[in-house]
């Protein structure tokens, strides 16, 4: 696939990721469920990583009853994880599920909308952590896991708040401004030594409750549903894309 501003409308076959185990942050709703899905759908075994087991579990059953490969279960709160316990993390996967082949860094949360001189400190501290440190953290502890694999790829989630600075965004766009300064370093590190590839994904405007929250005004069937968005998702986790690195992408039309 040679142009990349087509990525929504991307077909990929159904067994695109056979054979391959990843992890998806944020897997409970929203994008992180979709992908979730959609990758077991494809083909691969599914760590579920999210903070509500709930959620968790009910991904895990839908998975389960449309016939995909057995997901896993690995509930973690992103606000309060410590270093140890995203290399306790690491451990469990390599010991019970090998290889990883996967990660979509994709859990955040969106703080507050107002002017950053209004911001609450506690609260700028908690979206740093959830967003961009986690990110950091958790990719950081799953690179030899990464490592073991034949190829392997890293999508950290991004935003347009991230891409260009817009009033009122506070912390949330802040810490997307981060994860693109973290995706580019660690792509450029690890571009001619590493089997790991590492991408930026902007979703753009999309059906889900965070959206809601940034937008309550807007009538959410005006944005795309999480699952229609998937195509960038899949071809990001794929061996089509294994040429592209260090690269900023869109999963709709910008």
């Amino acid at each position: 696939m040679q142009d990349l501003t087509q990525l929504m409308t991307y077909q990929p076959l159904s067994t695109l990721l056979a054979g391959r185990n990843i992890l998806v942050t944020g897997a409970g709703d929203g994008i992180g469920r979709a992908a979730a899905i959609s990758y077991a759908q494809h083909g691969a075994t599914v760590i579920l990583l999210g903070r509500t087991v709930s959620k968790l579990e009910a991904v895990y059953d839908e998975i389960e009853s449309s016939g995909g490969p057995r997901p896993a279960i690995m509930p973690l709160d992103l606000a309060i994880a410590s270093s140890q316990d995203y290399d306790h993390l690491a451990g469990e996967i390599a010991a019970t599920i090998g290889p990883l082949h996967g990660l979509l860094n994709n859990a955040a949360s969106l703080g507050e909308m107002k002017p950053l001189a209004q911001y609450s400190s506690e609260t700028f501290e908690q979206i740093i952590k959830v967003n961009l440190v986690s990110n950091f953290l958790l990719s950081k502890a799953l690179l030899p896991v990464l490592e073991q694999a034949d190829d392997a790829s890293i999508i950290f989630t991004s935003s347009g708040v991230g891409r260009k600075g817009r009033a009122y965004w506070g912390a949330y766009a802040v810490s997307k401004f981060g994860v693109e300064g973290l995706m580019q370093t660690w792509a450029d590190e690890l571009g001619d030594i590493s089997n790991i590839r590492i991408n930026s994904l902007n979703p753009g405007a999309t059906r889900t409750a965070m959206r809601q929250q940034a937008y309550p005004a807007e009538a959410p069937t005006s944005n795309p549903e999480a699952q229609s968005i998937m195509g960038a998702y899949l071809f990001l986790m794929g061996p089509e894309s294994l040429a592209i690195n260090g690269r900023q992408l869109n999963a709709q039309p910008q």
